[in-house]
């Protein structure tokens, strides 16, 4: 299964999530909880230790990878992401399937498809270029280092806001799946999916990095326009 890994950018670190962030992710999600809609967050000190241990159950399982979203300049953790629907392709065919098991030795395997999702940040890193390197390091880990085929995404069909920053990055909609699921509101929600497949991922590579080229530039821009 794959290992914890430690990612660093310029403006955005992903730490290994561990107990030892709970504290800091319950004042991350304490922030205004109007930008939580669609995605659970945890609320207080208790709830992040819970939200942790589910999430390391599931590592411990070989399902996920989940990350503390740091960043870079003052150390502060701003939110949380994974890699979750880790699935293997190797080994001998057998029916019926049997996803999310590695063929081999399970502590040296790494997954052939994986799902970015659990995503969420403080209103402070929001719309800050976070999201976008957090999503570069994600995406390069995947494809560049395990040689994964394919990376998922997927947002409640109402939640625009991700919606549009998934298809600003180049990420393909393969449709949207109705009346899909349970959402966190209660209400019957439908489901957008994305993805990226192997032989896409240098041109959204490039479009992420043009991106956070651009955007750098204009803080760059700002601050000389800053009286002294």
């Amino acid at each position: 299964m794959p290992v914890p890994v430690l990612l660093a950018g310029r403006t955005v670190r992903l730490e290994p999530l561990a107990p030892h962030h709970a504290e800091a992710l319950a004042t991350a999600g304490a922030e205004d909880r109007r930008t939580y809609a669609f995605t659970p967050v945890p609320h207080g000190v208790r709830a992040a230790h819970a939200y942790i241990d589910r999430a390391l159950f599931d590592q411990a399982a070989g399902r996920s990878l989940p990350f503390a979203v740091v960043r870079a300049t003052d150390g502060r953790v701003v939110g949380s992401t994974r890699f979750l629907d880790l699935d293997y392709w190797q080994g001998p065919l057998v029916w019926p399937a049997v996803p999310g098991v590695p063929f081999g030795d399970p502590t040296t395997a790494v997954p052939d498809a994986a799902e970015i999702g659990n995503t969420w940040l403080s209103p402070a890193a929001q719309g800050t270029g976070i999201n976008t390197e957090a999503k570069l390091l994600l995406l390069r880990h995947a494809f560049d280092t395990w040689g994964v085929r394919r990376i998922s995404l997927r947002a409640d069909a109402r939640n625009g806001r991700s919606r549009a920053a998934m298809e600003r990055l180049g990420f393909t909609c393969e449709g949207v799946r109705r009346a899909h699921s349970r959402g966190l509101d209660g209400a019957v929600r439908s489901t957008a999916f994305y993805s990226v497949l192997d032989e896409e991922w240098p041109a959204v590579r490039s479009v992420i990095e043009l991106r956070m080229s651009a955007g750098a530039q204009r803080k760059r821009r700002r601050r000389t326009l800053v009286p002294a």
